[in-house]
């Protein structure tokens, strides 16, 4: 099988630390984990699918995150935009007025386990890639390098990391890849990640990257970062959009959407 390029999500700074610090060694640490999802969505046998997974988690994160309702009153004024930005596309801020102050304990009051956790990460995380220009740049030069070095026919971009690929991709139009797949995108996210995009949207209208043949987009219908699940409201060129269910608690995880059924048929014709 031609060798894949993993672009990871959220949540992964934990490889960094468990690596003694270093990027490379999170990396293959993740690479090692995702041939082991993607043999389950694929049904074969063990094998070496991804030839590697651009790490960037580490250029994102300040620190541990903290735990209950100081988590989102510590996070910067950056971070909070965002996740107020993220609470109202899933209709919990529709109500909201007044200050950010206010806000905070409205917000984790409201949100059950398993969205305070997802937001606890996805909103520092994001917000650093959106509003920081140097750790943007950074985070996108790693995923074009690794890109450039592995040469894939297919990129499997999870989570935030569909969002530093697609800019990575725009950014180095030299760059071709046969597929795209996207999986739990918050690519098409309104007020959050959409309008911040580079290049911006024109019209209210993204476009596929010039390199990328084919768009495959996956999300789960639960899927509290893919909102909305579906790419093609957004954007053009996405050639093929699968809403699926994957577990009501894993919602958002990579084994889940690289164990998924839905990847076989679109990966199916890079096997040998």
């Amino acid at each position: 099988m031609t060798g894949i390029v993993g672009v990871h999500g959220i949540g992964k700074y934990n490889y960094y630390v468990e690596a003694g610090s270093s990027a490379e060694g999170a990396a293959e640490a993740m690479r090692l984990k995702w041939d082991r999802y993607l043999q389950a969505a694929l049904g074969g046998e063990a094998r070496t699918y991804f030839s590697e997974v651009a790490y960037f988690s580490h250029l994102l994160h300040d620190g541990e995150p903290s735990d209950g309702p100081q988590a989102f009153a510590a996070m910067n004024t950056s971070a909070q935009q965002v996740l107020m930005g993220w609470a109202k596309q899933s209709g919990l801020g529709e109500h909201l007025t007044g200050a950010l102050r206010t806000f905070t304990g409205w917000l984790l009051a409201r949100l059950d386990t398993r969205s305070a956790a997802f937001a606890k990460l996805f909103a520092p995380e994001v917000a650093a890639y959106l509003t920081d220009p140097v750790k943007r740049e950074s985070s996108r030069q790693i995923v074009a390098d690794v890109i450039r070095k592995n040469r894939p026919k297919v990129v499997i971009a999870h989570s935030l990391g569909s969002v530093v690929t697609y800019e990575a991709l725009w950014a180095h139009p030299d760059l071709e890849v046969d597929l795209l797949l996207t999986l739990g995108s918050p690519l098409g996210m309104r007020n959050v990640i959409f309008e911040r995009l580079l290049p911006a949207p024109i019209n209210g209208r993204g476009e596929r990257p010039k390199g990328v043949k084919r768009w495959v987009n996956i999300a789960d219908k639960d899927d509290i970062a893919a909102i909305p699940p579906n790419l093609r409201g957004s954007f053009a060129g996405v050639d093929v959009e699968e809403l699926v269910n994957l577990d009501w608690i894993d919602f958002h995880t990579a084994e889940k959407y690289l164990g998924c059924p839905a990847l076989d048929p679109h990966l199916r014709p890079f096997l040998t």
